[in-house]
């Protein structure tokens, strides 16, 4: 009898459109998909109640929210009240990064999937239309990859643990296109940093820019909520 939890797979959910099109693919390629969120001390809880609307349409078989609050070192305009959420393009690494997030939020998802046996771990990273996080480059999914096989006791046992970034060459609208044909309904997303209660957007920060040019770009209405 074929062991399930060899289909086993968490997938990293933040309640964006990124992340939402990554649950998708991983159920279209035959994974049993545990959602995670991980609510690290961002600026709002629109995103984790999204979060929450995508698990259950698209069918995780579990969702959970770990909390693991890096707002207590502050250093992001995503977690310091303090610091303004930029309007306007930046140059370099933009003051929306969050000093070591995806590292965590990996690190969080291996310790489930080791508990679930499960080998594989799903990202929405992108390194086309990003707003230039190291955290987000080829090289930092290669480099967590071979760490989760040698910092895990299933890993030094003899599983191969893999970290799945399927989003990471594709245009925002390559995005889009993508998760249309897989039935993700965008319109449970939030995807901007400063959004309100209601998970309405603002459509001036950097992830409402991108995600408007995703839809004009993919030819497709835009579904987001404007304040």
């Amino acid at each position: 009898m074929k062991d399930v939890s060899s289909r086993n797979a968490v997938v990293l959910l933040s309640g964006g459109l990124d992340s939402s099109t990554v649950l998708a693919i991983a159920r279209a390629e035959g994974y049993r998909p545990y959602a995670l969120s991980v609510a690290y001390g961002q600026r709002h809880d629109a995103e984790l109640a999204a979060a929450a609307r995508v698990a259950r349409a698209l069918g995780a078989v579990e969702h959970r929210v770990a909390r693991v609050d890096l707002g207590v070192f502050g250093g992001s305009a995503l977690t310091d009240e303090a610091i303004a959420v930029p309007e306007t393009p930046t140059e370099g690494i933009p003051v929306t990064y969050v000093p070591a997030r995806n590292t965590v939020l990996l690190s969080v998802a291996l310790a489930w999937a080791e508990v679930l046996g499960a080998r594989d771990l799903f990202i929405g990273v992108n390194a086309v239309d990003y707003s230039g996080y190291p955290d987000c480059r080829p090289e930092f999914i290669a480099a967590f990859e071979a760490l989760a096989n040698v910092a895990t006791k299933a890993g030094v046992e003899g599983a191969r643990f893999r970290v799945h970034a399927p989003l990471m060459h594709l245009s925002k609208a390559e995005i889009i296109r993508r998760g249309l044909e897989l039935g993700v309904d965008y319109a449970l997303t939030v995807s901007c940093y400063q959004a309100d209660e209601e998970g309405r957007a603002c459509g001036r920060c950097d992830a409402c820019r991108l995600r408007a040019q995703g839809f004009a770009a993919a030819g497709v209405p835009d579904p987001t909520r404007y304040r």
